[in-house]
This record gives C-alpha cells, sequence and structure tokens, in this order.
C-alpha cells in the first residue's frame, strides 16, 4: 500500500536526492499516509510540499496549506488539536485519513503525468484497504486521481469545489480547491468555503 524506499520515477527520485544534500534534517522521502486505516473519511492532496510533508514526513504538517486543513479538520471534529507542526506534535486523526496523489515531493510543485500514473497504484491500494465511505479530493490532479484508482472515467465526473459525485458502493467523492497558499491568498477558496463543505461532511458520516 506505501513504500517508503520507492524510486521508480527517476525526476522525482534524483530531486529526493539533491533535496536530501541541501537539507539534511528533512525527510526527503516518500511520504506515508496519515491517520487510522478503518477511518470512514479519505483526503487526497496532490503531492508533499518542499518545506511542509517533505520536510515533516507527514501530510499538509508544516506547510501552509495544512493552517486551514487542520483547523477545519478540527472544528469538525475529525483531530484531536488544531495545528500540525512536526510529526510528534501528539496530532491525532479521528475517523480521518490523509494521504497524497503523488507520494513524493515534485519539482515546482508539479509532478508529470507519468508520475501521477505511476503513483496511482499505492492510491488504489489504499482505497482498497481503507473503503471509505467518503473521499475529499483537494483539486482536480487529487479528483482525478482517485476516479482513476477506482477505474472510472474523470470525464463522467466534472471537477468543481463543493460537488458531489455517488461512485457506487456506498461512496461519495467530494470536491474541494486544494487548500494551497495560492487559492486562499487569492480568495478562490475562502475559510467559509471550506467549513461549509465540512459541515457537510460531517453530517453525511454523523
Amino acid at each position: 500500500m506505501f513504500d517508503p524506499h520507492c524510486r521508480q520515477c527517476p525526476r522525482l527520485a534524483q530531486h529526493l536526492d539533491e533535496v536530501r544534500t541541501n537539507f539534511p534534517a528533512y525527510h526527503a522521502a516518500p511520504v506515508p499516509p496519515f491517520g487510522p486505516e478503518n477511518a470512514r473519511l479519505l483526503i487526497v492532496g496532490l503531492a508533499p510540499g518542499m518545506h511542509g510533508a517533505n520536510a515533516t514526513g507527514r501530510p499538509f504538517t508544516g506547510d501552509y496549506a495544512g493552517i486551514l486543513l487542520y483547523r477545519t479538520l478540527h472544528a469538525y471534529g475529525f483531530s484531536n488539536q488544531a495545528e500540525a507542526v512536526a510529526r510528534d506534535d501528539g496530532l491525532t486523526l479521528l475517523d480521518c485519513r490523509i494521504t497524497n496523489a503523488v507520494k513524493c515531493l515534485p519539482p515546482q510543485n508539479k509532478p508529470t503525468p507519468a508520475e501521477i500514473r505511476g503513483c496511482n497504484r499505492f492510491l488504489a491500494q489504499e482505497i482498497e484497504v481503507v473503503a471509505p465511505e467518503l473521499i475529499l479530493a483537494l483539486g482536480r490532479i487529487a479528483h482525478d486521481a482517485v476516479l482513476r484508482a477506482l477505474g472510472l472515467r474523470p470525464a463522467r465526473y466534472p471537477f468543481g469545489h463543493g460537488a458531489e459525485h455517488d461512485l457506487g458502493q456506498g461512496r461519495l467523492l467530494f470536491d474541494s480547491y486544494h487548500c494551497s497558499r495560492y487559492n486562499t491568498q487569492t480568495g478562490r477558496l475562502t475559510r467559509t468555503m471550506f467549513e461549509e463543505l465540512f459541515r457537510e461532511i460531517r453530517a453525511r458520516l454523523s
């Protein structure tokens, strides 16, 4: 389901080698999923951030995108605290698990289509094992990756913030704009928009 030593993508492997040299204290390796394996909510992001998950070794931990995500998770009962700063900070997820479509840090935060496809088998295995009732995709790339992992055609399930898709077998896919610095600072994604989505998610899982 997760390979901490994976080097199947040459560009990503080389990039991580370079990052490890320049930042010896960083995790600089594939970032494992975080949260219980029996979670009803699975959140799928894009890829680790350079000075966030790539540094700490935990999804959305230590980077700007994690500020809104973990604050909102805590507000709606999916975590025991509102901040994520390090792997040993005591944060626990409740009925929620977080992963990424691509497990390794890509240059300029932009994985290639081949790298996204290459990592998709890990996401497929994870969805199979966790068997979540609801999947939240943060951004279009995560949205498409989830659908491909389930053998579904993305064209049949158009991405849009707040969109809801019935994937069959009692499973739902919700979409959100990614909680990146760019989206939040430009107002494309506001705190209110994100909280409204989580209010609906919590209602569905209550």
